[in-house]
Parts: C-alpha cells; sequence; structure tokens
C-alpha cells in the first residue's frame, strides 16, 4: 500500500463543528489510496477537478450529515465553470491514531439535481450565507 499523502489546505473549525465539536486539526489530506480509489470509481475527475479541492474544504458551500461518524458530506458549486463537486471528508478527533489528519475519502462531480436531492434527503448541517 502507498501511504503518500498530499496536503490539500485547512478547514475552517468553525464551520465543521457542526459536524463535531472534536476536530484536532485544520489540515486536510488526500492518501494516494484515494486518489487511486476516485480515478478507478470516477474516471477522470481527480485528472480534471482535482485542482478544486483546496477551494471546496476550504469554502463548501453545504455540509451535509454522512452516513459515518465524524464524517461529512462537503458539496460545492463554481458559478464560472458550472461545476458541482461532493466530496466525503472524515474528520480527525480525539479517539483517532493521533498521525492521522482531515482525510478526503472519496469525490465526484455531480449534477445539479443531484445536488437538489442531497439537500433534500440528507440532513443539512451548514449552508454558506
Amino acid at each position: 500500500m502507498n501511504d503518500k499523502i498530499h496536503f490539500v489546505g485547512r478547514l475552517n473549525r468553525e464551520i465543521f463543528k457542526v459536524v463535531t465539536e472534536d476536530i484536532l486539526t485544520d489540515e486536510v489530506i488526500i492518501t494516494e489510496e484515494q486518489i487511486e480509489h476516485i480515478k478507478s470509481q470516477h474516471p477522470g475527475d481527480y485528472e480534471n477537478f482535482g485542482k478544486f479541492f483546496r477551494d471546496i474544504v476550504e469554502a463548501p458551500d453545504y455540509i451535509l450529515e454522512a452516513n459515518k461518524p465524524y464524517s461529512a458530506l462537503v458539496l460545492k458549486s463554481f458559478n464560472e465553470n458550472g461545476k458541482i463537486f461532493k466530496v466525503v471528508l472524515r474528520l480527525k478527533t480525539s479517539i483517532d491514531n493521533p498521525n492521522y489528519k482531515n482525510s478526503i475519502i472519496t469525490f465526484w462531480k455531480i449534477d445539479e439535481n443531484t445536488l437538489k436531492r442531497l439537500i433534500k434527503n440528507k440532513k443539512v448541517l451548514y449552508k454558506r450565507e
């Protein structure tokens, strides 16, 4: 397994505390393993849109409740190119390995209908004003 990690950006803990108050770092990373997962499950998305990771985690439009604890669905649309993205972000808490960081688990491009369905069907924890 390749353990190489890539620094993505820094999240605003004030915004993400809607998921849990117990966030130990603002650093967000992605592992080589998760990049390979994204490349295999969502072909072309990482290569074409990975450059948006920092903007997505640093200035999310929505944070929705995820299916797993200490995780969030982070949604962001970019008006200039009409693209909408969904990121699953796992937050580092006090119960985690001390070497862990907040980590992008997966990522893909979605359409407007998917965005609306997620907002309707999931619990919205945060919405950018």
